[in-house]
């Protein structure tokens, strides 16, 4: 099979399991509403929106421009349908193209990186029916002063064992968005939870930076 046959086929079936993974989602509030006949005003609707959707929205259009470059077409429908793209399925994915030696952007990087996200995506769904049924009796380890402050450097944890790698490759780009990202977030600690929105200024300053030392003959 060739790319231009692969990529085809991806975008086809990519598209009918969006579609069918969003119908499916409305499908559960609609089937409850109507069992229940129990149907919320269409203000009240708006007024739920109004508090969550502007940043929700914000973050997918953001999301898809920056990760699909990353995951490839077959691994960002596949990570955009199963969610948890920053904690887990980008990780996974440039990890795993790592270890492979493949490139983003080719067949092999974009085969590694779904193959990547797929198993991933059956690993956690293996971990929470386990966490569901596990959830009682292992509650209060979990809850445990012990433990937290492991849960809360999860994510910090990850990304960083990943910059390791890709700074170390590309130290010169790196360096101006790392130093701008670090004195903001110093600066300004509150930015904290806008991670996602800030991802494409840091990739913005790294391409100008590129362009920039690339001209001067730096690179």
């Amino acid at each position: 099979m060739g790319k231009k046959s692969y990529e085809a086929q991806i975008h086809v079936y990519g598209r009918i399991w969006m579609l069918t993974a969003l119908f499916m989602m409305l499908m559960v509030p609609t089937l409850i509403c109507t069992y229940y006949d129990a149907w919320p005003t269409l203000s009240a609707v708006a007024k739920g929106l109004l508090g969550v959707a502007p940043i929700f929205w914000t973050v997918a259009v953001i999301e898809v421009i920056t990760f699909t470059p990353m995951l490839g077409s077959g691994g960002a429908y596949l990570a955009f349908v199963t969610g948890n793209l920053t904690n887990l399925k980008v990780p996974c994915a440039l990890y795993a193209m790592e270890n492979a030696k493949v490139k983003q952007g080719t067949l092999e990087g974009e085969l590694i990186s779904t193959i990547a996200i797929a198993v991933s995506s059956i690993v956690t769904v293996a971990i929470i029916a386990m966490g569901v049924f596990l959830l009682a009796p292992l509650t209060p380890i979990l809850n445990s002063d012990l433990l937290k402050p492991a849960f809360d450097n999860i994510l910090p944890a990850l990304f960083g064992g990943l910059a390791v790698v890709y700074v170390s490759k590309n130290w010169k780009i790196a360096i101006t968005p790392l130093i701008f990202m670090i004195v903001l977030f110093v600066a300004v600690p509150s930015l904290a939870s806008s991670v996602s929105v800030l991802v494409p200024v840091g990739a913005l300053i790294a391409i100008g930076m590129a362009r920039f030392m690339y001209k001067k003959g730096l690179l």
